[in-house]
């Protein structure tokens, strides 16, 4: 919004900030002649790099494209669901091995034969156990 005090850095930065964020803004203006309008969106558009869409009477449209988001990955975050391809061989000869994928999630894992087990409980001490049964 561009008030009495005009186009200031503030109104510009804030305007930045939304094309980057939107692509496309609205800008209200509440002073002003309607040359004076044109002038501050002709002079947005070549400040921010971005195109001036329209002018509706107080309102002023200016476009940009989005910059592309850069995705960090998380170091905390664990591994998603792993797929694998399991070849066995036919039961009887001369005919195609069976192709099967299968998909293991975190807490699972793959057998020799091909089949997919939950993980076990994690086994607690004895002393553990018997201190905790004691008390």
């Amino acid at each position: 919004m561009i008030g009495a005090g005009g186009l200031t850095e503030a109104v510009v930065a804030e305007v930045d900030a939304a094309l980057k964020a939107h692509g496309l803004i609205k800008v209200r203006v509440l002073e002003g002649d309607r040359a004076q309008r044109e002038a501050w969106l002709q002079e947005l558009a070549e400040r921010l790099d971005a195109a001036a869409v329209q002018h509706i009477g107080k309102l002023l449209v200016l476009w940009r494209p989005k910059p592309a988001a850069e995705k960090t990955p998380n170091p905390q975050r664990k591994p998603g669901p792993r797929e694998y391809k399991i070849v066995k061989p036919a039961k009887q000869p001369g005919r195609r091995p069976e192709i099967k994928t299968v998909r293991v999630l975190g807490n699972q894992r793959l057998t020799a034969g091909g089949l997919v087990k939950k993980a076990k409980k994690r086994q607690k001490s004895a002393k553990k156990a018997a201190a905790a049964a004691s008390a």
